[in-house]
Parts: structure tokens; sequence; C-alpha cells
């Protein structure tokens, strides 16, 4: 076939337009031999140009012609392709989607006549037909060479469109069947005094158990066995694991004839350190009492497919129920959500974008949610007990367990993202769930689905829009149905019934269903835009909800918000369009009572949440004091400037809660923040300044109502404690000394009088009952305690200092700081104490043994009675106060010659003793660790509870919370605590050293 130079050939242009990529290549394969006499026929090039790949389709033809036994065979095939359009249509089908069934027939040229059969039977083979087109096989290879025949014909009506997806892959489960069997008989017939002792069941699981396998995928069994009347069942027992495990290399092992694909036992009881066989009466023990919530889920598509048919269906029969009463296990739906976190999370980086199967919006996605929903509704519906997903999914629509719409998007995302999985393995017959990336491979699958106009941007365009309806639906499935069953619905569309919706609830986590179908029922209700919103909002909010200890309150309290801001126009377009907020504020709702108490007292504070309005960054105590003294300088008395800066401390404190829950949880776009320390002191650095900010705009207030501009004495406060360390919780007081110094001029008297009215003043106007949380002003660290004056002159400091301080009070010194008032005095009072704190000569042996001998007696009178000493976050063994006296030991001892040593923060201070070499990094570490958990517990119990505490609640739903803030799932409330005692022990053990032994 020639043509002029620099003309190309009538032939190279019909071929380009019948989809060949390399004409010129498939010039000279129609110049061969075997195809002369067909070469310009028409018939035959638009049957190639109709395939996936037709210079595949034509190479392959190529290749079997060549493989043919003589002429006349060649000529047979040759003419039944021309006159035989079903064959046609199915082997070059064939040989143009799949590369190694070409190899196959290659290597077996005489079972291309599989296809010309075009009867009604071959159309759609059941396992009779698969069985008796494996009979023949009496070894491994021969079974091989058989199961490909029969693979040939399932992928010849497929590629076709003969069989939709779904029917090709119960054909495949068929296949799939018949194959065990066949093996399992192959096994028998290799050890006949093994089968003779037992009796073997394999159940299929998966894919297969479930009448949708893939081309190639593993094929997921349990085996049972039994012993035959009169033998011992141990004996029977190894005979069953022979047996079983034969079956499995019969199928598994590659000869040369390849492979047919893995069986994987691994789902049995105790995984792959359980044995291989068990009795019925195991299994059925195992998962009475062992038994995790994903093997109950695998467990919903158990399916005899060979061996003793009476003993299968005495193991599905015993073990179904169990099944479905999965969903009335604690934390139900969380451990399956989990177990999908974790399938995503453990795929590698490079190929999440290319999952088909288990990346985000892929069918497993779609299989788990549906999994989730039969297990939820099928122990009162058996009408939902299939194995096959989208028969399961159609009766869920059928029941009104899910929307109709919602269910016919995903039966068709389901239905393509199978196809294209079908078609990439089809291709090498691979196991493989990745997209390729390769222009040519995606040129092929885009044709093979019949995407023809632009096949590759079409194949992913339509692969992304059926992903991205899978994202967005398959959580929603299981919450949406949940607003319709209190919402009026179209005529004819089925609702979720009471009994539904209550199951639903209860498998959520939620303690009261029934009030939880109130409060939807209120949110979602009616035809304004407003239900709307919430409509779209509520299925996705609900998951969140119910990813925490309390979905109950967290219901509840995003109703009260919606509630009070309804009709507010931002409140529902903030959570609807700014992504972050509607997330961040199901966690803040459901994560205890202390964040929602402050938002209720003035919701419009919800706006912190979203991507504006000013974020959950902790703001500068300079702003916070800018704020608050401005605020006073409007307010017309001391008590409107007081509620002022109280209500800023309100809002405030809610958003470093906020800031605190959402770092602790984390969220869908930003994992939870992996630096526990970093959490510790964004809380306690914002808490202190927020004090700090409130004490200056509240002394501002008392000074200027009853001074005007200038008070008669210099006054400052100091903080002490964790208030002067930075390290305040959610429910501290603000320990303080109260400093004052008269001014020029000013008798001695009245500036005391006038220090201690402020003093008065302050206390009482932060403490004075209103819908602001108080502020408990706490002096007691001062000299001479609650006997002592409350303030003092800067000279009556000195003087008592240098007569009548103890050693406790030294001690205490170390956490003073300036926090408010007159700048200069204040660092004079610091410069006063420092000699105090970090005397030159360090601390003498009775000074350490007097300090040793006040911790010993705070352990023991201060533990409140009835209190675990261990679960003790402050003054339990390796909690606060251990590692607190521990390192400001170090800081009394040698403070004065380490400089880092002199701060107030417990943390720098002990990093700094590490920096000197005091104290080793490990030991060092030990105790930042136990330090940083203890002040997490504080917090946690706080947020929980709405009230402060030093140990863990009792509560199980609250000790749940504490652990989900502290990053402990559902159901390990007791890890939490074991790891609190280990990390305390721990701690323990360096304060005996370091605090105790004296180095």
């Amino acid at each position: 076939m020639t043509s002029a130079p620099g003309r190309r050939s009538s032939t190279f242009t019909r071929l380009l337009r019948h989809g060949f990529t390399d004409p010129s290549a498939a010039e000279r394969l129609l110049d061969s031999a075997g195809l002369t006499l067909v070469r310009n026929d028409p018939v035959l090039l638009d049957a190639l140009g109709a395939t996936a790949d037709p210079d595949l389709a034509l190479q392959g033809l190529v290749r079997l012609l060549e493989a043919q036994d003589g002429a006349t065979a060649r000529q047979e095939l040759l003419d039944t392709l021309i006159a035989a359009k079903p064959l046609r249509d199915r082997l070059l089908g064939v040989l143009g989607a799949s590369e190694a069934l070409a190899d196959h027939l290659a290597r077996h040229p005489g079972d291309w006549q599989t296809l010309v059969t075009y009867e009604p039977r071959d159309l759609h083979p059941g396992l009779e037909e698969f069985e008796r087109g494996l009979a023949g096989a009496d070894d491994p290879v021969s079974l091989r060479v058989a199961y490909r025949r029969c693979l040939l014909s399932i992928a010849a009506r497929d590629v076709c469109g003969t069989i939709e997806v779904a029917q090709t892959a119960a054909e495949l489960a068929d296949l799939a069947t018949a194959t065990l069997r066949a093996a399992l008989t192959l096994a028998r017939a290799a050890a006949p005094e093994d089968a003779a002792l037992c009796r073997l069941a394999v159940i299929a699981l998966g894919k297969c158990g479930g009448h949708e396998l893939n081309y190639v995928s593993d094929v997921d069994v349990v085996f049972v066995g039994e012993a035959v009347d009169g033998a011992d069942e141990d004996k029977a027992l190894r005979a069953a694991t022979r047996l079983a495990a034969h079956l499995m290399r019969i199928c598994s092992e590659t000869t040369v004839e390849g492979s047919i694909w893995p069986v994987d036992a691994n789902l049995r009881p105790e995984g792959r350190n359980g044995p291989l066989v068990r009795t019925l009466a195991s299994h059925l023990a195992y998962y009475q009492r062992w038994a995790k919530t994903w093997e109950f889920q695998a467990l919903l598509k158990a399916r005899p497919v060979a061996g003793d048919p009476a003993l299968g269906e005495e193991y599905v029969a015993a073990l179904q129920p169990l099944v479905w009463q999965a969903a009335e296990r604690e934390n139900f739906v969380a451990d399956v959500q989990k177990m999908r976190r974790r399938v995503v999370e453990n795929i590698p980086a490079a190929e999440i974008d290319r999952q088909l199967k288990l990346g985000p919006g892929g069918l497993r996605d779609v299989e788990f949610a549906v999994q989730l929903l039969q297990l939820v509704h099928g122990r009162s519906d058996a009408s939902l007990r299939s194995g096959t997903t989208l028969d399961a999914l159609k009766a869920l629509a059928a029941g009104g367990y899910v929307g109709r719409a919602d269910a016919a998007q995903l039966d068709d995302a389901y239905r393509f993202l199978r196809s294209m999985e079908h078609r990439i393995q089809l291709h090498r017959l691979r196991r493989t769930h990745l997209v390729p990336e390769d222009e040519a491979d995606l040129r092929r699958l885009g044709r093979s689905l019949e995407l023809r106009t632009d096949p590759v941007a079409t194949l992913l365009r339509e692969w992304k829009r059926h992903a991205s309806v899978v994202r967005r639906l398959h959580e929603k499935l299981f919450y949406r149905p949940l607003l319709d069953a209190v919402a009026a619905l179209a005529p004819g569309e089925a609702r979720l019934s009471a009994e539904a919706a209550r199951e639903r609830l209860i498998a959520l986590g939620y303690a009261d269903p029934a009030a939880a179908l109130r409060h939807l029922e209120a949110l979602a209700s009616g035809v304004t835009r407003k239900a709307a919103i919430q409509r779209t909002l509520l299925p996705v909010l609900l998951g969140w909800f119910a990813d925490s200890a309390d979905p109950d309150a967290g219901l509840l309290a995003f109703r009260k918000v919606s509630d009070a801001l309804g009709k507010t126009p931002w409140y529902l377009r903030l959570l609807r369009d700014e992504g972050a907020a509607a997330e961040n504020l199901a966690r803040v709702l459901s994560a205890g009572r202390l964040a929602p108490d402050l938002l209720m007292r003035a919701p419009e504070a919800v706006a912190l949440l979203g991507d504006g309005g000013g974020g959950l960054e902790p703001r500068s105590r300079a702003h916070l004091e800018q704020e608050m003294l401005a605020a006073v300088r409007r307010a017309d008395n001391a008590v409107q400037g007081v509620t002022a800066a109280r209500g800023v401390r309100r809002r405030e404190l809610f958003r470093t809660s906020a800031a605190d829950i959402v770092g602790s949880y984390g969220t869908e776009s930003q994992p939870a923040e992996a630096d526990q320390g970093a959490l510790v002191d964004l809380v306690g650095g914002a808490v202190s300044d927020l004090t700090a900010a409130t004490l200056a705009g509240t002394l501002r207030a008392v000074v200027r109502e009853g001074w005007g501009d200038t008070l008669p004495t210099r006054f400052a406060i100091i903080g002490m404690g964790r208030f002067g360390g930075h390290e305040l919780g959610y429910g501290s007081d603000a320990d303080v000394l109260f400093v004052h110094e008269p001014r020029d001029g000013v008798d001695e008297r009245e500036a005391a009088e006038a220090a201690n009215k402020v003093v008065a003043e302050m206390r009482r106007l932060l403490q004075v009952p209103s819908a602001d949380p108080p502020l408990i002003v706490d002096a007691d660290l001062r000299p001479e305690g609650k006997s002592g004056p409350l303030v003092r002159t800067l000279r009556s400091y000195e003087a008592y200092y240098r007569r009548w301080s103890l050693a406790w009070e030294r001690h205490a010194l170390l956490r003073a700081e300036p926090v408010a008032g007159d700048e200069d005095l204040g660092r004079r009072f610091t410069e006063l104490i420092d000699p105090l704190r970090y005397p030159a000569a360090g601390l003498g042996e009775e000074a350490v043994r007097e300090i040793r001998r006040l911790k010993a007696r705070m352990e023991s009178e201060r533990l409140p009675r009835g209190a675990d000493p261990k679960l003790h976050a402050k003054l339990g063994p390796g909690g606060l106060s251990d590692v607190e006296w521990t390192v400001q030991l170090l800081q009394l001892r040698h403070g004065a010659r380490e400089p880092g040593l002199r701060t107030t923060r417990t943390r720098q201070a002990l990093a700094a003793a590490r920096a000197a070499g005091l104290i080793s990094e490990d030991d060092a570490a030990v105790l930042d660790e136990a330090w940083v958990l203890a002040t997490r517990v504080r917090n946690a119990v706080m947020l929980v509870r709405g009230r402060a505490g030093d140990t863990f609640p009792t509560v199980p739903r609250e000790l749940g919370a504490v652990g989900r803030y502290l990053g402990y799932g559902p159901g390990h409330a007791g890890d939490m605590l074991d790891a609190y005692r280990r990390t305390a022990r721990r701690a323990r053990s360096v304060v005996e050293e370091l605090f105790y032994g004296g180095s």
C-alpha cells in the first residue's frame, strides 16, 4: 500500500478518522499476510474504530491470527469475523479494551470460539453455566485457563454493553463462586483423607459476598469447619485447615498461566493471628464477646459460596442476628466513621487525588454510607438486608431512609465510578483503583465508557462531577432524612418513620431522641428562607454534633443560638457561606457547658467563628486594655464602665475557649493542634492578659468616679500565682497583691483610705451578679495572709519582707509580676522583691528543708476528702504542684546566678534550668509533659462542666467530653485515665529525685 511522496494515503486518513493514534503502524499491520484479503473491508475498519483502543484491537487481532493453527483456522476466524456482527463486536471490543485477554487469546487461539454463541442463556449466564465452564479443569493451570475463558465471555458482554455494570459485577461474583468450588474440589481430590474427616464451608465476604465483584479483586472469605460424625474435632479442624490453605494456594499462586486472584482470609476472627478455620461455635463465641464494630460491618455481606451448604447456611443463620444488633453498641456510628477516616488517612499522599475507591468521593464513601444506614435500620426492616450496595440503596430509598433524589444521584455516581474501575482493571487484569495518568490510558478509558468526543477531558470532568456528588451526599445521607421526618414532604415522597428517626438518633449517640426531633422540627419546619437554609445546614451540623461526647447539648445550644439570632440577616448567611463558621460553631456548642454559656449571654459573638470578624486569634493585652479603657471613658459611671469591661471579658473568654476547642478537636480542613503545650500557652496567656486588662479597666472606672483623673496615691496591682505566671485557666481566681505610695503632700492615712476604697469597690464591681462571669480577686497571698491589711505601701512591704517574711512568702513571690496600675511603682516593687526570691547566696539547707516540709504538709492536708490522689491534677503525685514546686526550688537556689531562671512562667523556667544543666533533658521533658497534661485536664473540666475542678469527672458523658478534648476517641476514657496515671507516675519519680532527693 504505497502513495505519492509527500502525500498521505487514503488509508492513513481513514485510519485517523476511525480513531487510530498510530495510523502508520496500523497500515503496516493491515498489510500483514493474515489481513490481506480484508484490509480494505469497511466493516472491519468500522468495527475497529468502535473499540476503546483501535490500535490495541488491531494488534491483538493480528496476534490472534498469527497464533491460529494453519491457514484453514485463520480463514475460519476471518470469515466469521466479517460475517457475524455479534462475534466481531465482542472479539474486537475485548481486544481493544484488554491487553491481558489479548495475551490469553494469543496463548489459547481456539478460545475465540467461546464468543461465537449468541443464545439467550449465553447473554446472561449464571452460576451453573460457570460451573460447567470450569468442570473440565483438573489442576491449577487448567483451572486458570478455564477461568480466563469464562472471564472472556463476561468482558465481551460488558464492553459491548450487553450487560450493565451491576450485572457485570454479579457475573464476576458468580464466576468467583464457581472458581472457589472448583478449587475446593481439587483440594479435596488431592487429600481425600482430609476431606473424609471434616465438613468445610467457605463464606464469602466483601464484594464477592455482596455479589458485586471487580475484574481483579481479593476474594474475602472466612472458613467454618466441623468434624464429621464420629471424627475427632481437633483432627477434623487440622484437616479442614489444610484443605482451606490448599484452596487458597490453588487460586492465589502464580503458574505458567498466571494467578486467578488472591483469596484473603484476614477478615476472620482475630485476623492473621487467628486460626484459619474455626468451628461454628467458636465463631459465634468470638463475635458475641470480642468482635469490633467493623467486623459486624464486614459480616453484612456474608454469603455461603462453597463447601458444605448446610454448614454455610447454619453459619449465616447464627451470625446474622448479631449483625443487626451492632448498631446498639456504644459509639457505633463514631466507630464506623472513624474506620472510614482511617482508610483515607492511610492513602499515600501521591495517590489520594487518583484514588477511585478509597479517596474522598470514591466508591468506599458510598459503600460506607449505605452500610451504616443498613446496620442502623436493618434491625427492624428486613428489606434492607442486602449485601449488594445498589440493591440496598434502592431499598433505603423505597423505605424513606434516604431521599429519593439523593439515592438516584448516588446510584448514578456509583455506577459510573464502578464502570471506571472495571475498565481500568480489565486492561491488564491487575488489581488497581488508581485513575491512570498517561494520556493514552485515559483516552482508552474514556472511549471504553462511550465518551468519544474529547474522551480525556470529558472523562476527567465526569469523574470529578460524580466524585463531588458523592463527597457532598455521603455524610448528609445519614442526617438529611431526620429533617424530612419532621418536615412537610412532596406528595408520594417516603419519609423516615418516627421509630426509624429515633433509631438513627440513638445510633448517633443522642440520649434524648424525642427532644432532638423537637429541636429539628423547630429549626427546619416551614417554608421560610430561614427554614430552607437550616435544612441545608443541619445534615452537616448533626454529623459534627455526633462527633462530640454530648450531641444532645450541641443541638439544644444550636437551637437556642438560632432562636436568638434567627432574624439577624448575617447569622445564617455566615454559617452557610463561610466554610469555617458552621463547623467551628458545632464543635464549640457540643464540647461542654462553658463556651455555649458564654455565647448565649451575647449570641452575636458567633461572628468570631467565621473567616472574618476578628477570628479566633487571641488579642494582645495592649489591644484589650485600649478597648476597655475606651469603654470606661464612654460610660456615665463606674458601674456602667465595669459592666462594659466585663462584657469585653466575656466575649474574649468565648474567643479563647472557642480557639482552644477548635484547636483541640481539629476540623475537616485543619487537623487538631499536635503541640499540646502550645494550646496551654495560648489559654494561659490569653486569659491572663484578659484578666490584667479587666483589672486595668476596672481600676480606671473606680478612680474616675471617686477621684477624677488622679488618685491621691500611686497604685499598682501585682499578679501572683498563675496570674503572675501567665498561666490562668478558665476557672482561675486572680491572685494579686495591692501596693500603693502616697503622692507628694498627701497624708498617709488619706492615701491608705483611698487605696482601700479602690480595692473594695473593684472587688465588689467585678463580682456583682450579672450575665457576665464574675472575676474573683484574691489577695490571700499578701503579707500575714488574711490577717494582714489588703493594701500596703511600698515602704511597708519593704519593712515586712526585711523582718518578718516567711519561706512560703518568698516562695510565692517567684510568681509576682506587675499587671495593672502605676508602672513605675510596679517596677520598684519588682526591684524590692528580686533579692528575696533570687537570694544571692542561694538557699541554705534549713530553708530547703522548710520548703519540703511545707510541700509535704500541703499534700496531706489540702487534698479533698475522697479524691483519688493519682487523678488529682493539682495536688496529686506528678500533678501541677509537684512540677511547680520542683521548678521553683531550682529558681530559689540558682536564680541569682542564672538569669534565665528569673521568670514567673513555669515552662520558661524549666527550659532555662535544662539549658543551664540543672536538670537533664529527659527529666525536663517528663516534667513539662506532666505539667501540660495536668493543665489541659483542668481546662477541659472547666470547659465541659462550666465550673472549675482538679479531678476527672465521674459522669460518663462528661468524662467522654474531657477525653474528646484531650484527643481520645469515643469509648477510650479508660485509655485517657491510664495515660494520665502513667505520665504523672513518671513525673513523680523525677520530683522525688530533684525535690526531695536534693542535689
